[in-house]
């Protein structure tokens, strides 16, 4: 009902305001009924000529999440990925007390007892409008009765094993006896909690001033403030680079372990699919590593790119003049990309020693956990280049040279 009210109110509107309208409906293949559902929606935005995308998505890889979760985050995946300046949702008030009920009582913070926010800008992706925020259900289902609107229910809307639903038909009518403007007041405390959210993140924003850079985070810095604040710099910065936000529990154990434990500790906090680790005083958070085959070998024929599954990148090879790897010399036998099997060696400069990878890898500050995964490049049997990390000197491109740069993305 609530998202068939909104097509009905944006298309009577679209016109005055030169609005270009399409619809997005996600087919979650949960339902027995979702082929009918997606019937259902062409034949709607037929009728009000707005053109329709319908995305099939595969929950299945997600149902360790939980269900709900699960087809939350492929929904949201699906809205990124919409060539749109918005992405309208037809949230309402009792949508909105229903949220910061949830978040409350799974013990959420601040931030997620904000709730929904009316407008979410994301960087590189369109942003959340929540036009119907302000209206209750009973506002919505009066205008759609007037309208003579017609909608689908999802059946599983009924069912009370389910979080939500058990809140919207068994305790909030209770509570609407005692609490009659439940609605309204639970929608300003999620306000009043977006507030303090926005001050908390501000705060972070100074701190990181001095303490994040380059995507990894000081921990003299973290170790330099209240607990409290410590927290909410550590919070930003996993928000900032990506990361899911860890359980609180996650969270204290993570700042304990990056402040606390010795200087030559190897320290690696995993939270679900996430790492972080610390090395030479500062933090990392990366996606966890899988595992990869020691003896992989991958030729190279000239190629632009190509995969390099151990550190799950690319590997580019950028033409430059006069800089880089000579291309010359790379003509004289098979070139190669593998990876560390130890003892290797390369002299960087002309009149420098032959040095350990070893030894240039510490020198180069690289991440212990990045050292073993690095692609080496091989002309021969003969070590070339390690990636972003150093040229062989007998290899490196004279000024008038054809030369490549080797770069991992």
């Amino acid at each position: 009902m609530d998202s068939v009210v909104l097509l009905d109110l944006l298309s009577s509107l679209a016109p005055r305001f030169s609005w270009r309208l399409s619809a997005l409906h996600v087919h979650h293949g949960i339902s027995l009924n979702a082929d009918a559902w997606a019937d259902f929606c062409a034949a709607l935005c037929a009728r009000h000529d707005i053109p329709l995308t319908i995305e099939r998505v595969d929950i299945a890889p997600l149902r360790d999440h939980g269900i709900e979760a699960a087809a939350r985050k492929l929904r949201h995946a699906a809205f990124a990925r919409q060539p749109c300046d918005f992405v309208a949702l037809a949230h309402h008030a009792d949508d909105q007390a229903e949220t910061l009920l949830l978040q409350l009582l799974r013990g959420a913070g601040v931030k997620g007892a904000a709730a929904m926010p009316f407008l979410a800008r994301r960087e590189g992706a369109p942003a959340l409008l929540r036009p119907l925020l302000h209206c209750s259900r009973q506002d919505i289902l009066d205008y759609a009765a007037a309208h003579e609107l017609q909608w689908i229910e999802d059946e599983s809307n009924a069912d009370d094993s389910y979080p939500r639903n058990f809140l919207r038909h068994r305790a909030l009518p209770l509570l609407e006896q005692k609490f009659p403007e439940w609605r309204s007041t639970l929608s300003r405390s999620a306000q009043h909690f977006a507030e303090a959210s926005g001050l908390l993140d501000e705060l972070a924003q100074q701190d990181a001033v001095q303490a994040v850079h380059h995507g990894t985070l000081d921990i003299s810095a973290l170790q330099a403030l209240s607990l409290p604040r410590a927290k909410n710099l550590l919070r930003y910065f996993l928000h900032r680079i990506g990361a899911p936000m860890p359980q609180a529990v996650q969270l204290d154990d993570m700042l304990q372990q990056l402040c606390d434990a010795r200087r030559d500790a190897a320290v690696c906090v995993n939270f679900g699919d996430w790492q972080v680790m610390r090395y030479q005083g500062r933090a990392y958070a990366m996606p966890a590593m899988s595992a990869f085959e020691h003896n992989f070998m991958q030729p190279w024929n000239g190629e632009s790119e190509l995969d390099w599954p151990a550190l799950s990148g690319r590997l580019k090879f950028e033409q430059v003049p006069g800089a880089g790897i000579s291309l010359a010399k790379l003509r004289h036998a098979p070139v190669t990309l593998r990876l560390r099997s130890g003892g290797e060696t390369l002299c960087p400069h002309l009149h420098a020693a032959t040095r350990t990878l070893k030894k240039l890898l510490q020198e180069h500050q690289v991440p212990p956990w990045r050292r073993e995964r690095l692609p080496l490049l091989y002309c021969g049997d003969e070590l070339v280049c390690v990636a972003g990390v150093a040229i062989a000197a007998g290899y490196q491109a004279g000024p008038k040279e054809a030369g490549v740069r080797l770069l991992l993305v």
